[in-house]
């Protein structure tokens, strides 16, 4: 029975020597309290620390992605590694050696992406202890406002789409504005009443994009979309150009003139029939009856008359070569 109580105290002693070594053989590393927020484009302290180090010797600190295990800062054997470091962190990841006595690793990372946001890991070994810890950049803040690259070009009378897409770590619903503005001297909100709307479907994608409707000469212009969200603002910029219907009509005319004939009949009446239909076009739109009549009067004219006097183009010419004979003498 003796023996029986022997041996159990001595496995006991034994298993708590092992837990006490292995207690031993590793210590606590610190980091911050709870996830981090940074600013898109700014810089972020990752905290890493021990209280205490029993020495410096084979000291060895690693920072990685923790999701990646991609390599973001190495300090070994007395030095920083920077060939070791991921390209993407050259220049960006700075680690405070003249700080490593006081037992602090933490890691500086300048010019925050937003590729950023995620768990970086902070591992210590020092002779035969070691230790980790998690540290998280939860959010990166941001308010990115895009639009179109290039100008936008419509003919009167059509719809146009101003792109305005908001990338943000605000959700949609929570943003406070989205403001769209024309940059014109005395224009009034009333021109667009009914011509403009919202994608509603797609607000919650962030897509703040606006319709103009029935588009009129005086849209041509730049627009901006202008986001606020809390202390974060963007806007982007959108030109948009108007296009004259004639321009087009009267190039289609001259491609249908197979010979010169057609063409010095497309020159005479095409460029008069545009201008008529586009006449009628602006009076139904936004002008007066008796402009637009006056107006399609005056082009129609113009072809007859000329029409009217082609019988006589002869005449015209002998008279223009006598001229010339006597202007010679």
């Amino acid at each position: 029975m003796f023996n029986f109580n022997v041996c159990h105290v001595i496995v006991f002693k034994m298993l708590l020597m092992g837990g006490l070594l292995s207690c031993a053989s590793r210590f606590t590393v610190k980091g911050p309290s709870g996830p981090l927020v940074v600013p898109l484009g700014g810089s972020v302290l990752l905290p890493c620390s021990v209280d205490s180090l029993s020495s410096l010797e084979d000291l060895e600190v690693e920072w990685k992605r923790s999701d990646s295990q991609t390599l973001i800062h190495l300090y070994q054997d007395g030095d920083i590694r920077p060939d070791s470091q991921h390209e993407d962190y050259h220049d960006r990841a700075h680690f405070f050696t003249e700080n490593i006595k006081q037992g602090n690793f933490s890691l500086l990372m300048k010019n925050v992406r937003q590729e950023d946001e995620g768990q970086y890991t902070c591992t210590v070994h020092s002779g035969q202890e070691s230790g980790e810890t998690v540290v998280e950049i939860k959010d990166v803040e941001r308010l990115i406002v895009s639009g179109s690259d290039q100008s936008l070009s419509v003919y009167v009378g059509e719809d146009v789409t101003l792109n305005c897409s908001v990338d943000s770590h605000i959700p949609p619903e929570h943003i406070e504005e989205v403001s769209w503005k024309k940059r014109v001297k005395d224009e009034h909100i009333t021109l667009y009443r009914d011509r403009v709307e919202f994608f509603s479907d797609e607000i919650h994608r962030g897509n703040f994009s606006l319709r103009l409707k029935r588009v009129r000469t005086e849209d041509k212009g730049l627009y901006m979309c202008h986001v606020f969200a809390g202390r974060f603002s963007d806007n982007t910029t959108i030109v948009l150009q108007q296009l004259d219907a004639t321009d087009s009509l009267l190039l289609f005319c001259f491609c249908l003139s197979y010979s010169v004939h057609h063409l010095r009949m497309s020159l005479v009446f095409c460029p008069n029939l545009i201008m008529c239909f586009a006449f009628v076009f602006w009076g139904v739109s936004e002008g007066s009856v008796s402009e637009t009549v006056c107006c399609c009067a005056l082009y129609i004219l113009r072809p007859l008359l000329l029409l009217w006097t082609a019988p006589y183009i002869n005449d015209f010419k002998g008279l223009i070569n006598l001229k010339r004979h006597f202007n010679i003498i």
